[in-house]
């Protein structure tokens, strides 16, 4: 088991404190899974978008919602915002090369429960039966 532990601790010290209450990467963490989170980033994996074009894509997201995740994507620097000085305002929203590869492991993530997803209802209703 020697080697086992050796595993464990070398992935323990590449993730740092994430169990620690105080660890930076937990918000980091709650932005890119949140469920607005997670949809923004695999709807920009397939290019640029405006605000309303992500609106319209993501069913169910609200104004404000979509506002505020962009706005923590933004800030993380997972996604580029760019202002066009024109009217009415034109604001255009794309991946930053750092949003591309966290959109991958994201994508890979909801890849992988739409594969299983027959499994996953069973096993619920198995659950609540």
């Amino acid at each position: 088991m020697p080697q086992a532990n050796t595993r464990m601790s070398k992935i323990a010290q590449r993730r740092g404190e994430v169990f620690s209450t105080a660890c930076p990467s937990r918000e980091i963490l709650n932005h890119v899974t949140s469920r607005w989170g997670v949809l923004v980033l695999v709807a920009l994996m397939e290019g640029t978008h405006r605000f309303s074009d992500l609106r319209r894509k993501i069913g169910g997201v609200s104004e404000k919602m979509l506002a505020q995740t962009l706005q923590q994507l933004e800030k993380d620097g997972f996604i580029d915002r760019i202002a066009y000085p024109v009217v009415p305002p034109h604001v255009e929203y794309s991946l930053t090369p750092l949003g591309t590869e966290i959109g991958a492991q994201v994508d890979a993530l909801i890849d992988w429960i739409e594969s299983n997803l027959p499994k996953i209802m069973k096993a619920q209703q198995k659950r609540a039966a």
